[in-house]
């Protein structure tokens, strides 16, 4: 009977002893676990101190990126226009304002006067466009005609702008300016110019 009766007893204390433990350990993990407040503090200060160090590169590295975006943006107008005056024969123009920071791209008045299609693009405050002709002929922002008398004036909604012309053939007017810059607000610069064979215009780094 005695016996019978520790059995009993050894099985009785046997759950509650586990409801302790388990209740123990649990709190145990808890405390453990738990960040102090000093260490807050000094993940805060360590992740303060990276942000500062790493920002400026941050800037950069986007500026970088944004600049490159508008590069590559200001490439691909001039294939859509090429494309546009082969698939519809028409001139098209593509102009540069450089005081207002902006271009665009529209078919010659002569052959349309209100072109539908007519793209005009608004730059980024922080950067800067400038169309550059490296000949010795007058400048692409005169009037075509004072450079020549010969052949007919081309109409232009823009005959005081700087303009690349792209003809019905494929081929890009002699007047156009063989060279477009874009700057970004710290100075870094990305060039497009008129590819060797004259039939295009490419990124070239400087």
């Amino acid at each position: 009977m005695r016996c019978v009766a520790k059995k009993l007893e050894a099985r009785t204390e046997s759950p509650k002893r586990e409801t302790r433990d388990r209740c123990f350990t649990h709190h145990a993990s808890r405390i453990t676990s738990a960040f102090t407040l000093i260490e807050l503090i000094l993940v805060m200060t360590v992740l303060a101190i990276a942000v500062s160090l790493t920002a400026p590169a941050l800037a950069s590295f986007f500026r970088g990126r944004t600049l490159d975006s508008e590069t590559r943006r200001l490439l691909s107008m001039t294939r859509h226009g090429q494309g546009r005056a082969v698939a519809e024969s028409v001139p098209m123009e593509l102009w540069v304002d450089a005081a207002h920071q902006s271009y665009g791209l529209e078919a010659e008045p002569s052959f349309e006067a209100n072109d539908p299609k007519a793209i005009n693009i608004q730059m980024d405050s922080d950067m800067q466009v400038q169309a550059i002709s490296l000949t010795s002929t007058a400048p692409a922002s005169q009037p075509v005609s004072s450079r020549s008398s010969v052949t007919p004036v081309p109409k232009s909604n823009h005959p005081n702008l700087p303009r690349i012309r792209f003809l019905p053939d494929g081929s890009i007017d002699e007047t156009s300016p063989q060279m477009l810059q874009l700057t970004g607000r710290d100075g870094s610069g990305r060039w497009i110019v008129l590819a060797r064979n004259r039939l295009s215009y490419e990124v070239r780094a400087q």
